[in-house]
C-alpha cells in the first residue's frame, strides 16, 4: 500500500466518519493553501489530506481501499468535488471566525476597567459608583445606521450574507475561496442614506456611571463582571461584558495574606517578662489580647475568625499578632540600679557603656 490514508488524517482503521471529518477538518485549517500562500510543501500536504479524506468518507471507496489498497479515484484534485459530498470550506473558516468567514456583524467588546478600594472596604463589602466612556446604541436610529428603515436594503453584491465566493484555478485543480464583501464592507447591509448623528455607525460614544457592588472579602487582582455593560454591538448586536478589576490599597497597620490579617504590635520589656493584658485593633473593632508572662520578642498570637470574610464560603480567617518586645532606650538612675540587681540576681554580668547602653556579657 503506497499511502496510508489513515496515517495521513491521523485516525484509527476503525474510526467513524465524523471521526474522519473531524480529523480532516482540524487538518485543513493548518494546511489550507489560502493560509499558506505560494507555500508548496503545503499545497502538496493539503492535497494529500483531501485525497485520504474523499476516500476515507464514501463507504465504497474506503471498502475498496481497505480491502484493495486503492479507492480507484481519477480525479486528485480539490476542487468542487467536496461540496459534491456535503463538505464546505466554509466550514472550516467558521471556525476560524464564530459567524463565517467575512462576517462583520459582531458583538461588542468586552471592557477592563480598574476600581481602588481600602481594605476596610474589602472587609465590610461596599457599593461604588464608577464612570466609563464607551460605545453605545445610538438613540437616534435604534443602532440600524440609517435614517429609516427604508433606507437599509440588502447588499446586492453578496445578497446579504457578507461574504462572496470565487473559484481559482491552480495546477493542482480548482478550489473555491471565501473573502469578506468589499461593497457592503462584510455587514451584508446597503444604507441609502446615513443616521446624522452616528454617520451609519449604529453607536455613539458616551459616559456612562455605574454602581458596583463589591463583596465582601474580595481579593486583590479578582474581577467583577458586569453583564453588557461593554461596547454595543454591530447594528443590533448584543454588548459585550465590562470587566471591574479590584485594586486593595496598602493598610497602614495590616497586611493581608489570603483571608488572614497580620499586624506587629510593640510591648515594652515589663509587659513581656510578667505577663499583661493589652488592646489590639482589628478590622472589626479593638479586641483584648492576654500576653502571658515570659513572652519572647516576635511571638504571633492568633485572634480566630478575626481576619477576612471568606469570599465563597461561611466565616472568616484569623487575625495574626506579632508582638515585638520593646527595649526601652534611656534609662533613670534608678531603673539602671534596679537591672543591674536583676542581672546580678540571675547570675550575669554588665559593663557599662558609652550612652548608658549595657552589654551583656555570659559566663
Amino acid at each position: 500500500m503506497a499511502t496510508d490514508y489513515y496515517s495521513t488524517l491521523g485516525v484509527s482503521k476503525n474510526a467513524s466518519k465524523e471521526e474522519i471529518k473531524r480529523a480532516y477538518k482540524d487538518l485543513a485549517k493548518k494546511h489550507h493553501p489560502d493560509l499558506h500562500k505560494g507555500d508548496k510543501e503545503k499545497e502538496a500536504k493539503f492535497k494529500e489530506i483531501n485525497e485520504a479524506y474523499k476516500t476515507l468518507s464514501d463507504d465504497k471507496r474506503r471498502a475498496n481501499y481497505d480491502r484493495f489498497g486503492t479507492s480507484d479515484f481519477s480525479d486528485q484534485g480539490y476542487g468542487s468535488d467536496y461540496q459534491s459530498q456535503g463538505f464546505d470550506f466554509s466550514d472550516i473558516f467558521e471556525g476560524f471566525f464564530g459567524q463565517g468567514f467575512g462576517e462583520r456583524r459582531n458583538r461588542g467588546d468586552d471592557l477592563l476597567t480598574q476600581i481602588e478600594i481600602t481594605l476596610e472596604e474589602a472587609f465590610k463589602g461596599v457599593e461604588k459608583n464608577l464612570t466609563v466612556k464607551k460605545q453605545e446604541i445610538c438613540s437616534e436610529c435604534k443602532g440600524s445606521g440609517a435614517r429609516s428603515e427604508a433606507d437599509i436594503k440588502t447588499c446586492s453584491s453578496c445578497q446579504g450574507s457578507g461574504y462572496v465566493r470565487r473559484v481559482q484555478r491552480t495546477p493542482f485543480g480548482s478550489f473555491s475561496s471565501t473573502t469578506p464583501c468589499s461593497s457592503c464592507r462584510g455587514t451584508g447591509r446597503e444604507i441609502k442614506h446615513q443616521c446624522s448623528k452616528c454617520e451609519g455607525k449604529g453607536k455613539v460614544l458616551k459616559t456612562k456611571t455605574l454602581k458596583v457592588k463589591i463583596p465582601e472579602g474580595i481579593q486583590s487582582g479578582m474581577r467583577l463582571r458586569m453583564d453588557q455593560e461593554g461596547e454595543a454591538g454591530d447594528f443590533g448586536m448584543p454588548p459585550g461584558d465590562l470587566y471591574v478589576e479590584i485594586v486593595i490599597q496598602e493598610h497602614d497597620l495590616f497586611e493581608r495574606k489570603g483571608d488572614d490579617i497580620y499586624l506587629s504590635i510593640p510591648i515594652s520589656f515589663v509587659q513581656a517578662a510578667l505577663g499583661s493584658e493589652i488592646e489590639v485593633k482589628t478590622l472589626d473593632g479593638k479586641v483584648k489580647l492576654k500576653i502571658p508572662e515570659g513572652t519572647q520578642s516576635h511571638t504571633v498570637f492568633r485572634l480566630k475568625g478575626k481576619g477576612m470574610p471568606h469570599l465563597r464560603a461561611y466565616g472568616n480567617g484569623d487575625q495574626k499578632v506579632r508582638v515585638i518586645v520593646q527595649v526601652p532606650e534611656k534609662l533613670s538612675r534608678k531603673q539602671r540600679e534596679i537591672l543591674e540587681q536583676f542581672a546580678e540576681e540571675g547570675g550575669d554580668k554588665v559593663q557599662e557603656v558609652k550612652k548608658g547602653f549595657f552589654r551583656r556579657l555570659f559566663f
